[in-house]
């Protein structure tokens, strides 16, 4: 499977699953751009899942993660640990100190 007709199908899955219509998306897309990554014509800038995510309530990420899971016939709890392993390793969690946000 593309990774473009995963992410339509995880898309619909979610939006379907969270009672929502491609109308709902209104404010940050139109429904036949919804329709069109849905049906897996369009796979969506990442600026463009960061707008949609919130519709869904959910990361931008979980999107991804949902769509790379269904291309390789994975299940997400073993993608994710492969990511973990991935950010551990390129020790992701000390590459960027200045953007982080301490705690008050």
């Amino acid at each position: 499977m593309e990774l473009r007709q995963a992410f339509g199908r995880v898309l619909k899955w979610m939006r379907v699953k969270q009672k929502l219509t491609q109308e709902d998306f209104a404010t940050v897309s139109s429904r036949t751009y919804i329709s069109t990554l849905e049906r897996g014509r369009y796979v969506p800038t990442i600026e463009k899942m960061d707008t949609i995510a919130p519709v869904l309530g959910i990361h931008p990420i979980t999107l991804l993660v949902g769509s790379y899971a269904l291309k390789e016939n994975r299940s997400v709890a073993e993608l994710l640990a492969q990511i973990t392993q991935e950010a551990e390793r390129m020790d992701l969690a000390t590459a960027f100190p200045d953007t982080r946000k301490t705690p008050h």
